[in-house]
């Protein structure tokens, strides 16, 4: 069986996966705090038919071996955490992270997860959740009479309640870092886990200790190039189609053969 046939099924495959990360990109280039997936490829193992170096004879020996690869694959998808652009709003829940760091929220379990999206909203009780309702973390519940909420810099969250000779903080909002961030697991609705790959989550102030500073009022948006995941698309397409032909040739020549022989 002519080795070339997996050699291009093994291409085939790899380029299909790397179109469905690029329609992924591409399906969320309006979700707030998406960061984009990057595949990973690499090249299998070789057949080595004769090493680099061998003996050709007593005083000489063969510079180049013969070495064939059999195809590649994805080593990983990796998501990519450079910062997105910035969308100013009125909502004074609508929060962005201006360098590294992640949002802590409670999942309905009572585990943790982490996000990028400062989308915030207040559930019935007065507490900040996300779009989804999961708590944010530490919890901050704003009195029923505030007439407005401000977020600083640093996280301190004060709100101006009528008959108060100021503003009362009612709460801090902490950013986490990891040493690996690549290294999360995704869980959708913008959310990530912590992994063995990723480290411990570290917990400081913002703006302290490498993490990022808030920006009330504003909302971090995708950090997906549309015109990049073009070219990235029109790439693989054109090498599925290169992989595909090579399936074509292979079967022509093995045609040729069964017709001669």
């Amino acid at each position: 069986m002519n080795s070339a046939l997996w050699v291009s099924q093994t291409g085939l495959t790899a380029q299909d996966r790397q179109m469905t990360a690029i329609s992924n990109n591409l399906a969320n280039i309006n979700t707030v705090g998406f960061k984009r997936d990057r595949v990973v490829f690499e090249d299998l193992f070789y057949q080595v038919q004769r090493q680099p170096g061998a003996n050709n004879t007593q005083d000489s020996e063969y510079p180049t071996g013969i070495q064939l690869g059999t195809g590649v694959q994805v080593a990983g998808t990796q998501k990519v955490f450079t910062q997105g652009g910035f969308q100013t709003t009125t909502a004074p829940l609508d929060i962005a992270i201006v360098g590294e760091g992640f949002f802590q929220v409670q999942m309905p379990d009572g585990t943790q997860a982490f996000t990028r999206n400062g989308q915030f909203q207040l559930s019935a009780e007065g507490e900040i959740v996300t779009s989804s309702g999961q708590l944010l973390e530490p919890g901050i519940e704003v009195p029923p009479e505030a007439t407005s909420i401000a977020i600083g810099k640093d996280g301190t969250v004060t709100a101006t309640i009528p008959g108060n000779a100021g503003p009362e903080e009612i709460g801090q909002i902490t950013l986490v870092n990891f040493v690996n961030p690549a290294g999360l697991t995704a869980l959708g609705h913008n959310l990530f886990a912590e992994s063995g790959a990723s480290g411990q989550p570290a917990e400081s102030v913002p703006g302290e200790d490498g993490a990022g500073s808030i920006q009330q009022f504003t909302l971090e948006s995708s950090n997906v190039n549309m015109v990049e995941e073009m070219v990235s698309m029109i790439t693989a397409q054109r090498g599925y189609e290169m992989n595909a032909k090579v399936i074509a040739a292979a079967d022509q020549m093995l045609q040729f053969a069964n017709q001669t022989l």
